[in-house]
């Protein structure tokens, strides 16, 4: 059940009425540009996000080379 096509005639004619045509052309323009700035905003949000996670070190968090176990391990062949 969603706005048909006769509906959006009769919406568009109405707001033609009310606004006028140089006024409903200059808000249909700003509202595309408002469309394409928050486009825009989006994807470089998704550039950012996706670069940062690019830029992660690679490194791993824990030093595995001086566990516990590698330490006995040496010493047994060390001696």
């Amino acid at each position: 059940m969603g706005i048909g096509f006769r509906e959006l005639l009769i919406i568009l004619a109405i707001a033609l009425l009310i606004f006028g045509a140089k006024r409903l052309r200059t808000i249909g323009s700003d509202l595309g540009a408002a469309v394409k700035g928050f486009k825009k905003a989006v994807d470089e949000g998704e550039t950012e996000e996706s670069s940062k996670q690019l830029k992660a070190p690679s490194t791993p968090d824990a030093d595995f080379e001086s566990t516990p176990a590698s330490k006995s391990s040496n010493k047994s062949a060390n001696s």
